[in-house]
C-alpha cells in the first residue's frame, strides 16, 4: 500500500499530477482543493494517499490532509459511490461542510454535487450520518438540539466554520416555537454583533 508519496511536482493536469519520487513518476488524480495547494512545477509536495485496486488497473489518489483522506476513504465505503464520484464530492466541497451536509441530513445541499442524485444523497445519508457525527464532530456539535441542525447546515454553507456555527446556534433561546428562518436571522445577528 502506498499511504503518501514526498517528491517533486512534474507536471499539472485537470484533476491529477504526477509527483516525481526518486526518479519514478507517479500520478496521482486529487480533488481541486488539493491541486491548488501544490504550488508551481518543481516544488516539493507531500501528498496523503489511497492505492484504489482494481482487477484491471490501480490508480492513486491524493489529499492534502489526512482529514480529506479519512472522508474519501468513508465516502467510498458507501455502496455504489466510487473513488471518481467520492473525488467530485471534495472537489465540490470542503470537508467541513460535506461532513455537515451528511450530519444534518441536508440531501438538497449534497445533490448540489453533480453526479450525486436525491437517491443517493438520501443513502449517503442513511449509511454515514452516524458515522461522521461520532468521528468528526466531536462534542460541541454532537450536543446540538436536533431542531437546531438545519440552522447549522445553512451557516456552514454560508461559509462559516463548524465551531463558528456551534457557537452561534448555541447562543440561541432553548424555544422550539421559532422558525428556520427566526433561528437563522438570530444567529446572523449573533455574527453581527461580534
Amino acid at each position: 500500500m502506498i499511504a503518501g508519496l514526498h517528491g517533486t511536482l512534474q507536471a499539472l493536469g485537470s484533476d491529477w499530477a504526477i509527483i516525481n519520487v526518486g526518479g519514478i513518476g507517479f500520478q496521482v488524480y486529487m480533488p481541486t482543493s488539493t491541486l491548488s495547494t501544490l504550488g508551481a512545477i518543481g516544488k516539493e509536495v507531500e501528498l496523503h494517499t489511497h492505492l484504489h485496486l482494481r482487477e484491471d488497473n490501480a490508480t492513486l489518489y491524493g489529499f492534502a490532509t489526512v482529514e480529506e483522506l479519512g472522508l474519501f476513504q468513508t465516502l467510498i465505503g458507501v455502496s455504489g459511490l466510487g473513488p471518481k464520484l467520492g473525488m467530485a464530492m471534495l472537489s465540490a466541497m470542503s470537508v467541513e461542510k460535506l461532513t455537515m451536509a451528511i450530519v444534518t441530513g441536508s440531501a438538497d445541499l449534497l445533490t448540489m454535487i453533480p453526479g450525486i442524485g436525491k437517491k443517493m444523497a438520501n443513502r449517503l445519508i442513511l449509511e454515514l450520518k452516524g458515522k461522521l457525527a461520532a468521528g468528526w464532530l466531536g462534542a460541541p456539535a454532537a450536543g446540538l438540539a436536533e431542531e437546531n441542525t438545519e440552522v447549522l447546515a445553512a451557516l456552514t454553507s454560508l461559509g462559516y466554520s463548524v465551531s463558528e456555527a456551534t457557537r452561534a446556534v448555541a447562543s440561541l433561546p432553548p424555544s422550539s416555537e421559532l422558525s428556520l428562518e427566526e433561528k437563522i436571522k438570530l444567529v446572523l445577528q449573533y455574527f453581527g454583533g461580534k
